[in-house]
């Protein structure tokens, strides 16, 4: 069965703003290290900002497009220790996922770790594709390398791929440097079984700035949107199709984007869709 995946029509948001290159953005912002905050906006909440957006930031724009495909696999053990890592907030949690840049033509096998201060710190290697299932000897010593050394302590996980989550992202650049937004839209989880995509008129909207309190926190505060405290799209997405029984951390913000847990959905409770036999 084939997914189709149609690009948001949000032409009307993405036209207020000036553009900026990816070369640029990466000598402004690229903001490997840093502390994010993630939020689940409305449609309504996203045009009511916009304006005051477009006058502080400017949107990453490459061969005229602004909005970009992202295909991601992210890998776990059989007992996705990542995921329940997360869930009870360990200070030392771990993220392992490849990649793939569509329009940009880039992939990188991406190691998501915590710093100081709750700050997250991504490590990247270059991928010339993404894996099917297992990591290559190299990719898994570049995460097990990446990960004792922050940590300081072996890194003991058999890592299969756990998740793929497609979306599609606008980036937003702080004409002052220092601070960057993305903006997610038509995500779809998908695991060997099962698909389940989430609507066009909800986004994950991220921050990320030095202390966490950029620009982009005060303008979606001041429209009364709250950070969304456990908003992982890898722990949203192996809980709501059924991957694990414990998910409670994650129900707010699950509630919030209409993607209930697999058997916990009831007649009008979701907006996503679910597919059988992706």
């Amino acid at each position: 069965m084939t997914i189709h995946f149609p690009r948001p029509t949000i032409a009307g948001f993405t036209g207020q703003f000036a553009p900026i290159s990816l070369e640029a953005l990466n000598e402004t912002a690229e903001m490997l290290a840093r502390i994010d905050n993630k939020y689940v906006v409305s449609r309504t909440e996203l045009d009511e900002i916009a304006p005051a957006l477009a006058a502080e930031f400017d949107i990453l724009e490459i061969g005229a497009r602004r909005v970009f495909r992202y295909d991601t696999r992210y890998f776990d053990d059989d007992g996705h220790s990542a995921y329940h890592e997360h869930h009870q907030g360990l200070r030392r949690g771990f993220k392992v996922r490849a990649r793939r840049y569509v329009d940009a033509e880039l992939a990188y096998l991406e190691v998501k770790l915590k710093g100081p201060r709750g700050m997250t710190i991504k490590h990247r290697l270059a991928l010339d594709a993404i894996p099917e299932n297992r990591l290559s000897r190299e990719s898994y010593a570049f995460a097990r390398d990446t990960y004792s050394g922050q940590y300081g302590k072996d890194f003991c996980y058999d890592l299969q791929a756990s998740l793929d989550v497609r979306y599609e992202r606008i980036t937003l650049v702080a004409k002052s440097g220092g601070e960057r937004m993305t903006i997610d839209t038509s995500l779809c989880f998908r695991n060997a079984n099962n698909s389940l995509d989430v609507g066009q008129d909800l986004f994950i909207m991220e921050t990320k700035s030095a202390l966490g309190r950029g620009y982009g926190d005060r303008l979606l505060r001041g429209v009364h949107v709250r950070p969304a405290k456990r908003c992982s799209k890898y722990c949203l997405g192996i809980a709501a199709l059924g991957g694990v029984t414990r998910y409670n951390h994650f129900l707010p913000t699950m509630r919030k984007l209409g993607i209930l847990p697999a058997g916990s959905r009831t007649a009008g409770s979701a907006t996503a869709a679910l597919t059988v036999g992706i």
